[in-house]
């Protein structure tokens, strides 16, 4: 009986070391296991960042795009509008030189050529072209280009007092300089 009860009491022990061993695994595994959650955690809580910075800076690309493709439409003409803008200085001079001509036929020419320059202007103003007004501004060299100084007691030096040439702009931008006429002391 002693045997017996020495085997039972050596199987209790082994049952209780292999529940302390079956527990002490659990533990490791649960212990592994929430380190292993903890670090998906965190890499995807950087995957969620690198996402958010990519998105942004595919909407921030997009806007620059929109906004250079809008420029370039604004400002593609600007070659050509520079070339149209010697035409209306020809009509601009030919309605200077018609102001005497009393005939029929120059007061026909002179209207023709007032309808002609009413619709290039119509057409610039489509393409948002515009005259500078010069005279009676002080000189900036950002929008004029001085051709002579002129002495004039009185109006202020710098103030432009002749326009040999208009200005004209495309968008809010200079397209020409206006040739100009200032004044000095």
């Amino acid at each position: 009986m002693k045997k017996d009860h020495q085997f039972k009491h050596d199987n209790a022990m082994k049952e209780d070391k292999a529940e302390k061993l079956q527990e002490n695994i659990e533990k490791e595994e649960e212990s592994s296991n929430i380190e292993e959650l903890k670090n998906l955690e965190e890499e995807n809580a950087k995957l969620k960042d690198e996402l958010l910075r990519t998105l942004a800076e595919s909407e921030n690309i997009k806007k620059r795009c929109a906004a250079e493709i809008d420029k370039n439409n604004k400002y593609a003409i600007s070659s050509f509008a520079k070339d149209l803008l010697a035409v209306a200085d020809n009509l601009d001079r030919a309605l200077n030189a018609s102001q005497n001509a009393q005939s029929e036929d120059a007061e026909a020419l002179r209207e023709g050529v007032e309808l002609t320059k009413k619709e290039l202007t119509h057409i610039f103003e489509k393409f948002g072209i515009t005259k500078m007004e010069a005279i009676g501004k002080t000189f900036d060299p950002n929008f004029h280009q001085v051709i002579q100084q002129v002495s004039d007691p009185s109006k202020p030096a710098g103030t432009i007092i002749e326009e040999l040439q208009t200005g004209y702009m495309i968008n809010g931008r200079i397209l020409r300089e206006a040739m100009v006429v200032v004044a000095k002391e």
